[in-house]
């Protein structure tokens, strides 16, 4: 990005050349709204995601060299910038996957250049807020001159906050000695109802929902402990249900909020450390909590700011992506967006903490243990990378070259015919689906390297799934732009991989007729012979469950319920306790 004064010559350059971009890209897609030139809509989908930061949380920066701005105004601009534009730019406008928008970048263009690239977006990834309708002309000129002033910071959140909203609803002495209920818990499932703010707790044998439990915002994941006891469940706005698997009907027993924006939690696994510690990563503020396992109660919080990798700048925001339990020692390996490190956290001795930095590549996210649960994959999105991590040399093993943007979830193990143990990971940003080797003790040859490249139907894939029971591996498309795309799954014969995938119609299967209907995460039973696929509707809209057998693909059933609103994320209690996937 220029960081000089520009000329009037250069703006009107500059204005011509986006105009033509934009035209461009609405003769090319006339029935819709202008999209971004260069930036495939299942990206921008995934990146735009909301900050559940409220804009008062945020106080007022007034920057005496830029231009003036009402408290109105400010309020406006901030809702608008948590909403639309910092899961792109950092809440703090350092930079994150889109470029930096602080005072000393934004001043020297001025409010009509500013303006220019908020209505027209840039060749580089930000959308045309203004001629795609999103924003109105009035709305943009308030951003343009907000981004002119400092960026107001949300309050940091530390022990006293976290005590502030921490609640032992039942305390463990007060609980079950034994399983109360007749649920095997080892099919059960927790399903996120994103929109509701709660989760649902589905028996994965009879098909009926067990209990609606509410939660924080659009929970992000579900984790079991390593007892099968407890679930764990993070929202998006950091707060965290403990709940108890063993009541007569599973209910929250413990709850805290770990600070204002989140993803991640997980429990301890090693052998003598089984329930004793939980974690959690926050996006906002950068950092990590300790807790005790069977209450919630915060111990030790680490902040992740720090230097990033490769440049070595910088960074106040990093944010904590994905978090694992190791079975190779008492750590956990929590991953760091904006610095690509990982961290072997050992919390053997929370008073004398040791941390072991693994240099990876930059904005790390999500991941998964390949079948022997030594090594860690996880996917430095961004950087179209998977790294790979020796959790027992704490070493990086490999950085392997992938698609656009890798988005594996927990990704996909199994034996390919040919090449032997694989881990797969599709991609949000094409329509690939590539298959790394994970064996270098007996397929050295082939370790740490794409074997193969499968074809999917298109971007926007979000999840991979298979099971040690399956021959097949699904993938979904939830964010592509086509509805055709979006609403069916692609499946592969992992016995014959050469073959083209096969579309499963899991919308036209549902018979919901009506919104988007997005379909979303493959998720195995324990016996790994039904597929549970979320039927992903507008919070007024009818939502699904539908279920497909794993050895004929043909449909087995459909749940439906007015209380299954917005379903997106399934956690099948055993493969998570077990990390099967």
């Amino acid at each position: 990005m220029i960081r000089k004064p520009i000329s009037r010559v250069t703006l009107a350059v500059a204005v011509a050349a986006l105009v033509a971009g934009a035209a461009q890209a609405q003769q090319a897609t006339p029935e819709a709204k202008p999209v971004h030139p260069g930036t495939p809509a299942e990206d921008l989908m995934y990146r735009g995601a909301p900050v559940p930061i409220k804009p008062g949380e945020a106080p007022d920066v007034v920057s005496p060299k830029a231009p003036p701005m009402t408290a109105a105004e400010f309020e406006r601009a901030k809702q608008i910038y948590f909403e639309r534009c910092a899961g792109c730019h950092g809440v703090l406008r350092k930079g994150a996957t889109g470029k930096p928008l602080t005072p000393d970048i934004t001043q020297p263009r001025g409010t009509e250049y500013l303006k220019v690239f908020i209505n027209f977006g840039s060749p580089g990834g930000m959308p045309n807020w203004g001629t795609s309708g999103e924003l109105t002309e009035k709305d943009v000129d308030i951003m343009a001159r907000f981004l002119q002033h400092e960026p107001p910071s949300p309050p940091e959140y530390g022990m006293k906050e976290m005590k502030a909203t921490w609640k032992v609803i039942v305390p463990p002495e007060k609980r079950p000695k034994k399983k109360e209920n007749k649920f095997n818990l080892d099919n059960l499932f927790s399903v996120t109802l994103r929109d509701s703010g709660q989760i649902a707790l589905i028996d994965g044998d009879s098909k009926q929902i067990v209990a609606i439990i509410p939660t924080g915002y659009a929970v992000h994941i579900s984790r079991t402990s390593n007892s099968g006891r407890y679930l764990y469940v993070i929202g998006r706005d950091a707060k965290i249900n403990l709940i108890d698997l063993w009541m007569e009907k599973p209910d929250t027993v413990a709850e805290i909020k770990v600070g204002l924006e989140a993803r991640s939690v997980e429990t301890s696994k090693y052998k003598g450390y089984e329930d004793r510690f939980a974690i959690a990563g926050t996006y906002w503020p950068p950092q990590f909590v300790i807790m005790k396992g069977d209450t919630l109660e915060p111990l030790k919080i680490q902040a992740t700011r720090g230097m990033t990798v490769g440049e070595q700048d910088y960074h106040p925001e990093p944010r904590v992506a994905a978090i694992v339990a190791s079975h190779s020692r008492p750590e956990f390996v929590v991953n760091v967006k904006e610095t690509g490190k990982v961290l072997m956290v050992d919390y053997s001795d929370l008073k004398n903490m040791k941390i072991t930095e693994v240099d990876a590549a930059r904005f790390l996210h999500d991941g998964g243990w390949d079948s022997t649960k030594r090594y860690f994959l996880v996917a430095a999105n961004q950087s179209n990378k998977v790294a790979v991590v020796d959790t027992k040399t704490n070493k990086l093993a490999a950085l392997v070259d992938t698609g656009k943007i890798p988005h594996p979830g927990r990704g996909a193990n199994f034996k390919d015919p040919k090449y032997g143990p694989v881990w797969a990971t599709g991609h949000l940003g094409d329509e690939t689906v590539v298959l790394i080797g994970t064996d270098p003790e007996k397929n050295k040859q082939h370790a740490w390297k794409v074997v193969r490249t499968l074809k999917g139907q298109g971007g926007g894939n979000l999840f991979v799934k298979t099971h040690p029971k399956s021959t097949h591996l699904y993938a979904d498309t939830a964010l592509n732009p086509d509805p055709k795309i979006a609403q069916s799954i692609a499946v592969w014969d992992i016995k014959n991989l050469d073959k083209p995938a096969q579309i499963l119609p899991i919308v036209e299967w549902s018979g919901i007729k009506d919104g988007p209907r997005r379909i979303v995460q493959p998720e195995f039973n324990k016996a790994g012979d039904e597929v549970w696929f979320s039927v992903w509707n507008g919070k007024d809209q009818e939502s699904a469950i539908v279920i497909v057998d794993d050895k004929t693909l043909k449909l087995k059933q459909v749940i439906k319920d007015k209380r299954l609103v917005t379903p997106t994320g399934k956690f099948n209690v055993y493969n998570t306790q077990h990390d099967v996937y």
